[in-house]
């Protein structure tokens, strides 16, 4: 399940992720032998400000071919190392957000069942839930590590919905997800509803870092911590492409200026080197409000990274 050569790809005209094999999704058993799969979820329908985030999947595939086997800092061919497919897009009914998260959390359970790993690209942060719903069943309460402007988890009070992209992490909570003390929130930054919002997943021990603690500790320090705390737990990281800094990932519908740099959101993912990763989303991004494919690109990249860290799991 290598990179298939650049010739073959440009020759055969299709955009899997990565110039990745393609699962065959009408199979008994599409995702049999593989380490990784990568599922798009084109859903945006808890979205509260600009939608457009479901088209992401067909873009970021578009500009991931660009992106080697080879990963150079931690030296290892990551394909080679971690047989991965793209498992296509999960086919979802968009007007139908209950049946939306069945959809996702159906998919998400094939591919663990299959002994992979998902990655999961949306969307928008809604389509977290079902996936960290899947993972904690195959593995217990997870470790996760949230990198987002934005803490997620709002309630109904705004929006009278209690399903938004502002709430994954809310119910991640309170379904005992995640393990207690063990919700890492990095990037945050975005202004509060009320004074109490922040007090909700503290209360669950959760383990909040603002861009203003960030920028008096670096990101190496930030990753030990990390690394000392998670310990062997199974690890799961939901990104939310607004982490990043606007000026770096302008294609988000909720861009929150101050956020991290492009190489500062790549650091962090290569120092969680050593922990057991067992699951990833990336979140978030909308194309159309993208320049030059700065942000696809960005995304891309740090799925990559996301799959290096399975790939040295074992």
């Amino acid at each position: 399940m290598s990179q298939q050569p650049a010739a073959e790809y440009l020759r055969h005209g299709q955009t899997p992720f990565f110039r990745l094999p393609q699962a065959d999704v009408h199979a008994a058993q599409p995702y049999a032998g593989a380490g990784a799969v990568l599922l798009g979820v084109p859903y945006d329908g808890g979205t509260t400000y600009q939608p457009g985030a479901r088209l992401a999947p067909y873009a970021i595939r578009r500009v991931s071919a660009l992106i080697q086997a080879y990963h150079p800092v931690h030296q290892l061919d990551v394909f080679r190392k971690l047989p991965t497919l793209d498992g296509g897009n999960v086919a979802l009914p968009p007007f139908d957000a209950t049946l939306v998260r069945s959809v996702i959390q159906r998919e998400v359970a094939s591919v663990l069942e299959a002994g992979a790993a998902p990655f999961v690209v949306g969307g928008d942060h809604t389509v977290a839930l079902p996936a960290m719903r899947a993972v904690a069943a195959r593995h217990g309460p997870l470790a996760v590590v949230h990198v987002d402007a934005h803490l997620d988890t709002s309630g109904p009070e705004v929006w009278g919905d209690a399903y938004h992209h502002g709430t994954p992490l809310r119910h991640a909570l309170t379904e005992d997800l995640i393990e207690r003390g063990q919700l890492w929130q990095v990037g945050l930054r975005a202004s509060w509803g009320h004074p109490e919002e922040g007090a909700f997943a503290a209360a669950y021990g959760a383990r909040q870092v603002g861009m203003d603690a960030l920028e008096r500790r670096s990101v190496a320090e930030l990753v030990a911590a990390i690394r000392l705390g998670v310990g062997d737990r199974p690890l799961y990281v939901t990104f939310d492409i607004d982490a990043v800094d606007p000026a770096f990932a302008p294609g988000t519908g909720t861009p929150v200026p101050g956020g991290l740099s492009a190489r500062e959101a790549l650091q962090f993912l290569r120092g969680l080197k050593g922990l057991r990763l067992v699951g990833m989303d990336l979140v978030e991004v909308c194309p159309a409000l993208d320049h030059a494919d700065i942000t696809c690109h960005l995304a891309a990249a740090l799925l990559f990274e996301g799959l290096a860290l399975r790939a040295l799991c074992g």
